[in-house]
């Protein structure tokens, strides 16, 4: 199993901690996963919020690439909306060979009103953005050659310089929470990437849905989901439930603030039916409803828990990536560097040798 690590970048949860003091103690996290066997960094992209804030993941993973340069890098993700395809084929292309052909590429549409609005972007156009932009950069990275005739983004052909060194296939992600999310994930051929925020059984049917539509456009199988998720490791003097209560329950609060999920936009918003019923769900169940299926479905507690809830998810969902945070929720920093720590020991070789 590929396991990695994930760069979340957040302060929600934290009193008085300086944007200065996150970055740093993100990055020395990085470090030790990568000393510590772990297999790529993945970084997400958001903005403006203490959320999240990593405006640029391919700056990031630039530096990244050369301070830990036996480690794969990713982003997960770019968010395409947001961005001019040709200047992401560039960039992406430019970090490939810096980085000597490390970086896996993953992709996201958006889902957050407020970093839309900041853009002066309409959410409504997300996915017409994304299914414009994605099979354009992914088309860049294979031949050097990037172009676009779409209602977005009319790109005369231009070749990409530097031209990309080495072969992406297989290194091409995408964020795949909606019907609409995992079909585009098929037609380009990526990774579906997939969040643990509900209990796995609830995912398997799109799981199998993207599998089966990999099938018909590719006639080739499926690469590997990524399932990324947030954890808290401990042994059993730690009162992990309660941690995990609490941190975990705090990454969940912060969710619902940054995505608006009590709100009505999805209501109305074009292209997010799924996560429409997302909403009505959330409401439904509330905070604490939302906590308690997010517990079900992440990994928390001793190590031998994590292995026996990783086995349990491989029977249900088959083989996948895994891509772990361990700073999220207003985490201390000696509880994430333990989490990370007894989990590259213990956890890490066994999944590794699965």
């Amino acid at each position: 199993m590929d396991v990695g690590m994930f760069m979340v970048f957040a302060s929600y949860g934290w009193n008085d901690c300086s944007d200065n003091i996150v970055w740093e103690e993100e990055i020395r996290l990085a470090r030790m996963a990568a000393d510590r066997g772990f297999d790529c960094l993945w970084s997400a992209e958001h903005h403006f919020n203490d959320y999240s804030f990593i405006p640029d993941n391919i700056n990031l993973m630039t530096y990244m690439t050369a301070i830990c340069p036996d480690i794969d890098v990713g982003t997960a993700a770019v968010i395409l909306p947001w961005h001019s395809p040709l200047r992401v084929a560039e960039n992406i292309a430019v970090l490939d060979m810096l980085s000597n052909g490390r970086v896996r590429f993953g992709m996201g549409r958006g889902l957050a009103r407020r970093e839309f609005e900041a853009f002066q972007i309409p959410m409504d156009e997300s996915r017409g953005r994304f299914d414009e932009a994605a099979p354009m950069i992914v088309e860049a990275l294979k031949t050097g050659f990037i172009e676009g005739s779409g209602k977005f983004y009319k790109q005369p052909r231009t070749e990409i310089r530097p031209r990309p060194q080495h072969d992406f296939n297989g290194r091409f992600y995408a964020v795949a929470g909606s019907e609409d999310s995992i079909n585009s994930a098929a037609k380009i051929g990526a990774h579906q990437v997939m969040f643990a925020d509900r209990p796995w059984e609830m995912r398997v049917p799109m799981v199998e849905l993207g599998r089966k539509l990999h099938r018909k456009y590719h006639s080739t199988e499926p690469p590997e989901i990524m399932l990324t998720e947030f954890c808290i490791c401990g042994s059993e003097k730690d009162n992990l439930e309660e941690e995990a209560r609490n941190y975990q329950g705090k990454f969940v609060e912060s969710n619902f603030h940054h995505y608006e999920f009590l709100g009505q936009h999805f209501k109305n918003a074009k292209g997010y039916d799924g996560y429409r019923q997302k909403a009505a769900i959330l409401k439904e169940s509330g905070v604490e409803g939302a906590v308690a299926g997010f517990m079900e479905a992440a990994s928390w507690g001793t190590p031998d828990k994590i292995l026996r809830g990783l086995e349990k998810r491989r029977k249900l969902l088959g083989d996948f990536e895994l891509n772990v945070a361990f700073r999220f929720g207003g985490t201390p920093m000696e509880v994430s560097e333990r989490s990370l720590k007894l989990f590259a020991d213990e956890v890490l070789p066994v999944l590794q040798s699965w």
